[in-house]
C-alpha cells in the first residue's frame, strides 16, 4: 500500500480514527464493533457542598439510536471516601471499575491503611491510559472520580481525558453527552455554601436538563420507579441517596417546571 495523500480540504490531521476511515481501512462506527452495537453510558455530575462531594449519574445506556438499558449503574463506589462516575463504553467501563475497587482493597490489605485520594485519582489516571487503544477503536471511558480527603478534611472532584489526563477540579464537573446542559445548570445553581438538600437537589437538576436536551441521557421515570444514581461522600463515608426523597426531589422540580 502506498502512503496515502490528502488535499488540505480532506486532511484528517492528528486524527487516526479517522485516517483509518479516508483510508477505507475501518469498517465500522464509532459506537460499534463489527455488526455488535456497544452500549455507552451517558451522563454523569458531581458537585461540593459543606461536608463533602455529591455525584449523580442518571440511569440510561443506549446503542446508537436504541435504548439498551434503562437501569444501569453509573455512580459506583469505589472505597469508603470515594467513587466512580462512568462515561463511555459500558463494558470497558464496568470492567475498569471492578479492577480499581480491587486495587484500592489489595493495597489496603497489603498496607495496613487506605491509598491517599491524591494516589486513587492516580491510579485511575493509570487505567484510563491503558485504555487508550480500546479509545481508539471507539470503546471511550471517561470516569469522574471523587471523594472525601480524610487527611485535608474536604471533598474534591477528579475528571479526566481519553489518554489518562487527570485534572482537579475545584467545584463541580459533569462528564457524557449531556454534559453541557448539566454542566451549565450546576455552574449557575453552585454556591460555596451549599447543604445537602441543596447540593442533591442541584444535581438532579442538571440531570434532568440534560435528559429534556440529550437523547442519551434519561430523566427520572416514575412508571417504573428508575431514578437516577445520586451518592453522597462525607467523612462518615459513602451513602447513597433513597429513591423516596429523589422521587419528592424530581417531583418538586417537576412542580416549578409546570408551574413557568
Amino acid at each position: 500500500m502506498s502512503m496515502p495523500m490528502f488535499r488540505p480540504g480532506s486532511d484528517p490531521g492528528s486524527n487516526f480514527p479517522e485516517l483509518l476511515k479516508r483510508v477505507g481501512l475501518a469498517t465500522t462506527g464509532g459506537d460499534s464493533i463489527g455488526d455488535l452495537s456497544v452500549p455507552h453510558a451517558t451522563t454523569c455530575v458531581a458537585l461540593r457542598f459543606t461536608d463533602g462531594v455529591v455525584m449523580a449519574g442518571d440511569r440510561r445506556a443506549t446503542s446508537g439510536n436504541l435504548i439498551s438499558h434503562r437501569g444501569m449503574e453509573k455512580v459506583v463506589q469505589a472505597d469508603e471516601f470515594s467513587g466512580v462516575a462512568i462515561a463511555g463504553a459500558a463494558g470497558p467501563s464496568m470492567e475498569m471499575v471492578k479492577l480499581f475497587q480491587l486495587q484500592l482493597e489489595h493495597y489496603e490489605k497489603v498496607e495496613g491503611g487506605s491509598l491517599s485520594l491524591e494516589g486513587k485519582a492516580n491510579q485511575l489516571s493509570m487505567m484510563v491510559r491503558g485504555n487508550l487503544p480500546a479509545a481508539l477503536q471507539g470503546m471511550v471511558v471517561v470516569p469522574i472520580f471523587a471523594g472525601y480527603d480524610v487527611r485535608r478534611g474536604n471533598g474534591r472532584l477528579f475528571t479526566y481525558d481519553v489518554t489518562g489526563g487527570r485534572y482537579e477540579e475545584s467545584d463541580y464537573v459533569a462528564t457524557g453527552s449531556g454534559m453541557l446542559h448539566a454542566g451549565t445548570v450546576v455552574k449557575i445553581g453552585w454556591r460555596d455554601s451549599l447543604d445537602r438538600a441543596a447540593a442533591i437537589a442541584l444535581a438532579c437538576r442538571g440531570l434532568w436538563e440534560a435528559a429534556d436536551a440529550d437523547s442519551a441521557t434519561g430523566g427520572p421515570d416514575a412508571l417504573r420507579g428508575i431514578y437516577p444514581t445520586v451518592a453522597i461522600i462525607t467523612e462518615h463515608g459513602w451513602s447513597r441517596v433513597d429513591d423516596a426523597e429523589l422521587a419528592a426531589v424530581f417531583e418538586a422540580i417537576a412542580g416549578e417546571v409546570r408551574s413557568r
